[in-house]
């Protein structure tokens, strides 16, 4: 009995990924290239004097789940992330914008809420605030833990959206560093870049200063 060619079936994939991205633009990193779906980046903010994003404790009691934070030490870079479509689009190796997206951290060090994934979700509890907070702990199919990326003022310049409003910042919990969250007010709205991660970018993170690592207690599981 002749096998059925899978041909068809590719051809219906590659169109099917071709009208999902269509219309939109490829993200950029701050270099210009193109954002690659499961590469690692830094998120950093546009309009800051701090440095790039991390996992950082925003309750005292619950610990977990942990909220995301911007270090205040402009000499850190964040913690890495990686972006990947939900649903799969197969097809494309790229980030585009306007689509639906999970972010996820990605490190080896997480000594903390190990019982948590490390996607990126905005806080649906019945305790959350009017502005809830964005937290680690998604899932890929939950409606709260896909975000899309939209274009903003400014050269190679973004801002993270979710279905009911825009991931923006207030004053936290640790020495009043940004704390993400979701919002409606666009004065709140975060502004970001895409650093892609490199042998150079982690050559930086791993030679701090001894005043740097102190400062880094904060965030003590990054």
């Amino acid at each position: 009995m002749k096998k059925p060619s899978v041909t068809p079936f590719l051809i219906t994939l590659l169109l099917a990924a071709a009208v999902c991205t269509h219309g939109k633009e490829q993200v950029k990193d701050s270099n210009g290239n193109p954002v690659k779906r499961a590469a690692k980046y830094f998120i950093q903010p546009v309009k800051s004097n701090g440095g790039g994003l991390v996992p950082a404790a925003i309750n005292v009691l619950p610990f977990c789940p942990l909220g995301i934070t911007q270090t205040l030490l402009p000499s850190q870079p964040g913690l890495p992330v990686s972006f990947g479509y939900e649903p799969v689009i197969v097809g494309t190796d790229y980030i585009y914008t306007s689509t639906s997206i999970n972010i996820e951290f990605r490190s080896e060090i997480w000594p903390v809420c190990n019982e948590l994934s490390k996607l990126w979700a905005v806080d649906v509890s019945s305790s959350a605030a009017k502005e809830p907070a964005i937290i680690i702990g998604g899932e890929s199919t939950a409606p709260n833990s896909l975000f899309k990326i939209e274009e903003a003022t400014g050269a190679h310049t973004y801002k993270l959206t979710t279905s009911s409003g825009t991931v923006g910042t207030i004053p936290g919990a640790w020495l009043g560093a940004p704390q993400l969250i979701d919002t409606n007010d666009e004065a709140k709205t975060l502004f970001v870049k895409f650093v892609k991660v490199n042998d150079d970018a982690t050559k930086s993170t791993t030679a701090t200063s001894r005043v740097e690592k102190l400062g880094l207690r904060m965030f003590p599981f990054y």
